[in-house]
């Protein structure tokens, strides 16, 4: 095995096509290729952060047997309490590729004197990653991992030790749910929606004095992201493996989504006019990616744009969180019941969630109110280089 790091543009297209050859179409959802061209020039927000390489496995006939991402993030260095080498978007072809790039890791980590590899993480744990460990007949979608059932185990077997363990989540059959019922009336806001043009959004009625639901806006969106991204910083400051987002990091990750965004799905709560608890939750796009290969040119853009009605039927709930200082006081109970109100009124079927934490039974209480179930058991491989 020969890992070498991606150089030429024949390279890159190797890179990118690599897992689109070897997994079913029908569950696997490729990443997005601007971002992988945005890594491999390195550009965009993380560069301040560290270089990300790209690299390529290739066995004795020159086939390619695999591909990682190879770097290092400062913020990931002071969260975990080391510095650790990270590896995302690892695919490979069993245990020996993966050796190869792991071993390939180690050898960059310690002419960096990093003390720890963790991965899979693209680019860093609360953006895209993990390995699934269960659920592989079910298919991924936009924002979670599917890889063969074989990966778990390769991991192991290489020397890495799963961690943070999570589960994602899906709720069918949405139509036949009471909202009232799952939530509770008291969770619902008396009287009907009202538009506020000062605030540029959507407003419901308070649930209490001082309280106010608000909704998002393709229009201002960009207006709205600065608040979304304060709530989600602190609501998410507490886990192990989350590290702040900066507002250009945001902006690159949502760059796109004012175009196909249901306003309705995008709610937020303020307290005493402070943004204290959001849900973000978009249409699911992964039969569309799956399309294109991950492609996501102006062509396609506009494809998207023109066939976006197409992908209303099912969705993905890809965060929510509460301060905090205003959690226990059923916030999060009025977004959910206004959400699923919402998608119902859109003629949505079924909601993915991405990874829970095992740990946050509150979270997963959300999505079993509403007859849920895991649908892929999810988590992180880390290996310690101190004794290897």
């Amino acid at each position: 095995m020969i890992v070498t790091p991606v150089r030429g543009g024949a390279d890159l297209r190797d890179f990118i096509a690599y897992p689109l050859g070897r997994h079913p179409t029908e569950r696997y959802v490729p990443h997005a290729q601007d971002s992988i061209r945005r890594w491999h020039r390195g550009t965009g927000p993380h560069v301040e952060h560290g270089p990300v390489e790209l690299v390529l496995v290739r066995d004795d006939a020159g086939q390619v047997v695999g591909r990682s991402t190879v770097h290092s993030d400062t913020r990931m260095d002071t969260r975990l309490g080391e510095p650790t080498m990270l590896l995302g978007l690892t695919e490979f072809d069993g245990l020996t590729a993966l050796c190869a790039i792991s071993g390939y890791a180690e050898r960059r980590a310690r002419e960096q004197g990093c003390t720890a590899l963790l991965g899979p993480v693209s680019l860093l744990p609360n953006q895209v990653g993990g390995v699934i460990t269960s659920g592989f007949t079910e298919r991924g979608f936009v924002d979670s991992a599917w890889n063969p059932p074989a990966y778990p185990e390769q991991w192991q077997q290489a020397g890495f030790t799963p961690i943070w363990p999570s589960s994602t989540w899906i709720c069918e059959g949405l139509g036949d749910l009471d909202p009232d019922t799952v939530f509770g009336g008291a969770a619902r806001p008396g009287g009907a929606a009202r538009t506020n043009e000062a605030a540029r959004t959507l407003e419901a009625p308070s649930l209490r004095p001082g309280v106010t639901l608000h909704r998002g806006s393709r229009r201002h969106l960009r207006e709205q992201l600065p608040l979304l991204r304060s709530m989600l910083n602190q609501s998410f400051a507490e886990l192990p493996y989350y590290t702040p987002i900066t507002a250009a990091e945001l902006d690159v990750q949502t760059d796109g989504l004012q175009w196909v965004l249901d306003e309705s799905l995008f709610l937020w709560v303020e307290q005493d006019g402070v943004p204290v608890a959001f849900v973000l939750t978009v249409p699911d796009l992964s039969r569309f990616l799956i399309s294109t290969g991950g492609r996501l040119a102006v062509p396609d853009q506009l494809r998207l744009l023109a066939t976006r009605h197409r992908h209303r039927d099912e969705a993905v709930l890809v965060v929510k969180g509460t301060v905090p200082g205003a959690r226990g006081q059923g916030l999060m109970s009025l977004l959910s019941h206004r959400l699923l109100v919402n998608l119902q009124a859109g003629g949505y079927r079924s909601l993915r969630v991405t990874f829970v934490g095992e740990d946050n039974t509150a979270s997963a209480a959300q999505f079993e109110a509403m007859g849920g179930r895991r649908l892929h058991g999810v988590a992180f491989y880390r290996r310690g280089l101190e004794d290897a």
